[in-house]
């Protein structure tokens, strides 16, 4: 009962002297500053997701297009072979030139217009890729103003 009555002198002692108070509100307001500051850093993550979602999500896209843009090129490329191994014979439809030459130049045509298309689609997807910054932006803006408020708050 003695330890019981002594803790309970030396607590009201602590609530009515104002040091005391202001030394129990000191660990509390870390703890408030250190739940602040975790929420920050989950709210920055959040975002940090977010962005990375989106631009991951403009990469696939892009690369699926630089896919197909391979593929037109690549159908392109096998009619340039087939063109070359049947040779000049469309063009030289009245020349004395058989009819697989005059076959050949036909597709030795097609076969470039193919490769031009796929090379063109595939410059106009890589620039737009080359366009995207891979830093996401408004997190490490965000960041940038956490670590100046906490630098002023600290």
């Amino acid at each position: 009962m003695a330890a019981t009555s002594k803790a309970m002198t030396a607590r009201r002692d602590t609530e009515t002297h104002p040091a005391h108070r202001e030394i129990e509100s000191l660990p509390t307001l870390f703890s408030r500053l250190g739940d602040d500051v975790l929420r920050l850093v989950q709210s920055q993550l959040t975002l940090l997701k977010v962005e990375l979602r989106q631009e991951t999500k403009t990469f696939f896209t892009g690369g699926a297009m630089m896919a197909a843009g391979g593929m037109v090129a690549l159908v392109g490329f096998a009619l340039a072979n087939v063109a070359l191994a049947l040779g000049v014979s469309t063009l030289f439809s009245q020349t004395n030139l058989s009819v697989p030459a005059q076959l050949a130049l036909g597709f030795l045509i097609t076969g470039v217009f193919y490769v031009v298309v796929g090379a063109i689609v595939l410059m106009v997807v890589k620039n737009r890729l080359a366009k995207v910054d891979l830093v996401p932006d408004r997190t490490v803006e965000e960041l940038r103003k956490d670590k100046q408020w906490l630098k002023n708050e600290i």
